[in-house]
């Protein structure tokens, strides 16, 4: 086929679309299309394609009327979709489903209040293609806060669903807790307690996350701010018996959850087995004189397995760090002088020859409040009168605690047939994985605080929001860890370590990695947030040519975008 011009006598010329082909031999031509009346540019257009020759556009014909960060939703979206998120909303009304999806892809993609997550969703005022993706016109932040109670009402037939994907009989379930802060002095769970985040001034809530064994979120709950550690442990005992149907488990919670009460009030009734720590009072009972823990044993191993009459039925499985012990001497030497310069200045204020500091009772708040700021009380020894003040060290008291520097105990109710002592230590450590989650719920990745609401229902559902947000997340760095500064090759890094007790090891190939900036592709290393801001770059661009309709079309992907898809095996749609 090629396009020609025909002379017409005194008219203008006919452009004619016309094709070769051969009949008996001959070569014969026939006319095809009469273009006469298209314009010169598209009629030149047509001729470059039939002449296998690159269209060149002009910039007035080719029009970029929009484009929008794309490859981070498109990331997101298809891994919450590979997950199955979106089945989980099939109960709602369809809008809401596609909203409460909305919600947890921004979450991760660009975390924000409702109100300005309504304005990036809406096809006015979007800030990347999530919206017309979903394809959900104009949002509004009460359609957001309507999805936002659906979720929080549905929250216990998703937890079901999701602990029946990770949790099994016999399996072991991470618990930890965390505190975040809120805004405001009218919600309904805010109360003043423990802050993690160091805003003793900001009313509290508290969450608490159960995990599996490898770290992956299954359920989140919330209670008052002022709610004690050990307190939630009952609720959690619940969840696993009768919500999730699960008959035996082993819980593994921190020495300030799993304590002596709630094993007997809560665990062992429930028939759960437990994993926990034993504080440092109950360690100083097992290192007294003739006591079951005998410091020589430590002259040359790291970890030892002892028994007990106060924990009967249970193991004992004792850790000396050496890394830890050194750090704790060092920490508790600051703590000391820092303290012994406060005190010093009290000495002063006492001597000084205007205005003295005078009375015992006046000078015995001064040194209690300097002794209880560092919780300091137990190695000072002081001499209050109502005209004089002196310290000293109690060298006794330093020399008692620092015998112990590094040592901690790990006390468990599973046999040893079913976790022997370096699989306890190491699942110990694994808790470490749910503080990994709270900082990336929290800070790194999610930004659950400050929290705003009020409703006890809103914040609720509003942590589980983060929680679901963070399971999206928590896949999507399982797959891309060769790309980013995580450590992807943990296996061989254990098999390095000569004990579990043993700070952790970077593997080789994270060292590498770290050093050069680069993968082994030659590709670069991001932080997950980083590597999102990558991603945003690939854009969905609205494009018109001439007067044709409006086209859809996504910019290239450089390499290190092409692997992202690669590795979470999802689609770069539209």
């Amino acid at each position: 086929m090629y396009v020609t011009r025909v002379p017409n006598r005194s008219s203008p010329p006919a452009v004619l679309l016309r094709e070769s082909y051969r009949d008996g031999g001959k070569v014969k031509t026939r006319t095809l299309a009469n273009l006469t009346d298209w314009p010169d540019a598209k009629v030149d257009a047509l001729r470059r394609v039939l002449k296998g020759e690159t269209a060149i556009v002009s910039q007035e014909e080719l029009l970029i009327e929009r484009s929008l960060p794309h490859g981070h939703v498109a990331a997101v979206l298809g891994m919450a979709r590979k997950l199955g998120l979106h089945k989980l909303f099939r109960g709602f009304p369809p809008r809401l489903a596609k909203l409460a999806l909305a919600m947890i892809v921004a979450r991760v993609v660009e975390p924000a209040a409702k109100l300005a997550t309504a304005r990036q969703l809406s096809e006015a005022t979007a800030a990347h293609s999530l919206g017309a993706v979903l394809e959900l016109g104009a949002v509004d932040e009460d359609e957001l806060y309507a999805a936002l109670d659906l979720l929080g009402e549905a929250q216990p037939k998703i937890e079901k669903t999701l602990a029946k994907r990770h949790l099994r009989d016999g399996c072991l379930v991470l618990y930890d807790l965390t505190s975040s802060y809120l805004e405001g002095r009218h919600c309904e769970l805010a109360r003043f307690g423990y802050s993690r985040d160091g805003k003793k001034d900001k009313l509290q809530i508290v969450s608490g996350l159960l995990c599996a064994a490898d770290g992956c979120p299954v359920a989140v709950e919330v209670f008052e701010g002022n709610t004690g550690d050990p307190s939630t442990l009952a609720a959690q005992v619940t969840k696993l018996k009768e919500r999730f149907g699960l008959s035996r488990v082993v819980l593994v919670g921190d020495r300030g959850m799993i304590t002596e009460a709630r094993i007997a009030e809560d665990l062992a009734p429930a028939g759960l087995d437990w994993l926990t720590a034993l504080r440092a009072p109950a360690i100083q009972a097992l290192a007294a004189d003739n006591g079951p823990l005998q410091l020589s044993l430590f002259d040359e191993r790291d970890m030892a397995e002892i028994t007990s009459p106060d924990y009967p039925g249970e193991r004992l499985i004792v850790c000396r760090n050496n890394a830890l012990a050194a750090e704790r001497a060092r920490k508790r030497e600051v703590l000391l002088a820092a303290t012994e310069a406060d005190l010093a200045r009290i000495a002063t204020s006492v001597k000084r020859q205007r205005a003295p500091l005078q009375g015992a009772d006046k000078i015995g708040l001064k040194a209690g409040a300097v002794l209880g700021k560092r919780k300091m009380a137990k190695h000072f020894e002081l001499t209050i009168t109502g005209t004089s003040f002196s310290f000293t060290r109690n060298e006794a008291s330093i020399q008692k605690e620092a015998a112990l520097d590094g040592f901690y105990v790990l006390r468990t109710s599973v046999p040893a047939e079913a976790l022997d002592a370096a699989a306890v230590v190491s699942t110990y450590k694994s808790l470490a994985q749910v503080e990994r989650a709270f900082r990336s719920m929290k800070t790194v990745v999610l930004d659950v605080r400050p929290i705003h609401h009020r409703l006890a229902g809103r914040v609720r559902a509003h942590v589980f929001l983060c929680m679901l947000a963070y399971y999206v997340v928590w896949h999507m760095r399982e797959r891309l860890a060769p790309l980013l500064f995580d450590d992807h090759d943990k296996e061989n890094a254990r098999k390095g370590r000569a004990s579990p007790v043993a700070p952790a090891k970077v593997s080789a190939a994270a060292k590498a990695k770290a050093a050069s900036r680069k993968t082994a592709d030659g590709l670069p290393v991001h932080s997950f947030r980083t590597l999102l801001q990558d991603l945003a770059t690939l854009t969905r661009n609205t494009v018109r040519m001439g007067d044709a309709p409006q086209a859809i079309m996504l910019a290239s992907p450089p390499p290190i975008q092409q692997e992202v898809f690669a590795k979470l095996e999802v689609p770069l749609t539209l």
